[in-house]
């Protein structure tokens, strides 16, 4: 299992949609993907469970991957929550 702690820079105009690409993104790999804020820890393939997670700009979240592909996922992960526009 490997996880990092980030600051989210997702584009808050284009509403829900950085936050399906996020989904897409986790959904294209093996491992489990889990996405950490505050006392909630939501599953990253989930839509429904991303959209109640409500991230707001530059909210300090966590990105847990664990599986054969870990640092793989975790790697694209964080990138896309880093830079997304």
């Amino acid at each position: 299992m490997v996880s990092e702690t980030v600051n989210v820079n997702l584009s808050q105009d284009a509403e829900a949609r950085p936050v399906a690409v996020l989904v897409q993104k986790a959904s294209q790999f093996e491992s489990r993907v889990f996405i950490e804020s505050g006392d909630k820890k939501i599953n990253a393939k989930s839509i429904m469970g991303m959209m109640s997670l409500g991230l707001n700009q530059d909210e300090e979240i966590t990105v847990t991957a664990e599986g054969d592909d870990e640092a793989e996922a975790l790697k694209d992960i964080v990138a896309y929550i880093k830079n997304a526009e």
